[in-house]
């Protein structure tokens, strides 16, 4: 590897150095040179300069960054409320976690969960998304037959365990839950339950996030009756949503169905991503618009709505895709306009 050169190359200059001094001046300076490789020192000060390392440079875990692109995230105050400070109370480095962070998110199609889960991993990691501490687990494509379940849910605690041994900060995004068969899960409450150590690796400073539609029927049709009852969008909070999560999650199809994860309750938190409004995705619009400088006019935009946006058949008010295929039909109107 890259910063056994470094070793080498450092430990060769000492050696010469060490050669125009004594006996004792030797024995000091090699003893020194001992306890800088026993801390990693030497590679911090090398090979991490240059290459990913499992360090603060390279995961400087920064909360405040997340919390500026949450502005880009629409409709969604209990998520900007709830993410930050459960993860930053997770990375903050004076407290010593008990577990790993285990996060649910649930919600119908364009709410912006994948959108939230990149952000994440862009926020905490320098290499963003191309971390190779970060592994994102895409359900329907890795995880197809009900069948294979229990090979899936080894394949997963192998997988994580090898990415923990090398790096216990390691962020873990599985999509699709819902998509995935039942018991897939199984072996993994082992790893993110209360331990802190086991077998010498450390699995209390992970990140696991969990993405699914499931519940999304759910979370729409409460929001409706609050909205009746005449509470506002943005005055509803967590506490009236997780237990519907949770229950959804545990006793509908998908990967999380009447999983050990859910009996063991060591999901942290059921974050719902609330259904969109035609509010939402004009706001959506707009900002996809921006990222081709363009500021269409209120025809465009209406047209496209209309096109594209279909309404929940019982409050006829939530948008069924959310923001989803919006960004391809931005995309069309700026190719015909030359952008």
């Amino acid at each position: 590897m890259a910063y056994i050169f470094f070793y080498s190359t450092a430990f060769s200059l000492i050696s010469y150095s060490l050669a125009l001094f004594d006996p004792l001046t030797i024995g000091l300076g090699a003893a020194a040179v001992l306890g800088a490789w026993n801390s990693d020192f030497l590679k911090d000060q090398t090979y991490c300069r240059y290459k990913e390392c499992c360090n603060e440079r390279s995961i400087p875990a920064n909360v405040n960054a997340l919390k500026t692109k949450l502005v880009d995230l629409y409709g969604q105050h209990i998520v900007k409320h709830q993410l930050i400070p459960a993860l930053a109370s997770h990375l903050e480095k004076r407290r010593d976690s008990r577990k790993s962070l285990v996060i649910s998110f649930h919600g119908t199609p364009g709410t912006g969960k994948n959108m939230v889960a990149d952000m994440i991993a862009n926020s905490i990691y320098a290499e963003g998304l191309r971390s190779r501490f970060v592994h994102k687990f895409m359900g329907r494509a890795e995880y197809p037959s009900e069948e294979h379940s229990a090979s899936y849910g080894y394949k997963i605690h192998d997988r994580v365990k090898k990415a923990l041994e090398e790096c216990p900060r390691s962020l873990f995004i599985f999509d699709e839950v819902d998509k995935m068969p039942k018991g897939a899960f199984e072996a993994l409450t082992s790893i993110v339950d209360y331990r802190s150590f086991a077998n010498g690796v450390d699995f209390s400073q992970a990140i696991f996030i969990f993405l699914s539609n499931t519940a999304g029927v759910e979370i729409s049709t409460h929001l409706g009756n609050l909205l009746l009852k005449g509470i506002l969008r943005e005055n509803t909070k967590l506490g009236d949503f997780e237990k519907i999560l949770e229950k959804a999650a545990y006793n509908l199809d998908g990967g999380l169905s009447k999983s050990s994860l859910i009996e063991a309750h060591v999901i942290d938190h059921f974050i719902p991503f609330l259904p969109l409004e035609k509010s939402h995705i004009y706001q959506c619009l707009n900002a996809e618009f921006a990222r081709y400088d363009m500021e269409p006019d209120q025809k465009v935009l209406d047209e496209i709505v209309g096109n594209v946006v279909t309404y929940d058949p019982i409050h006829g008010v939530f948008a069924k895709s959310g923001c989803k295929k919006l960004d391809k039909k931005v995309a069309v109107v700026a190719y015909q306009r030359g952008r």
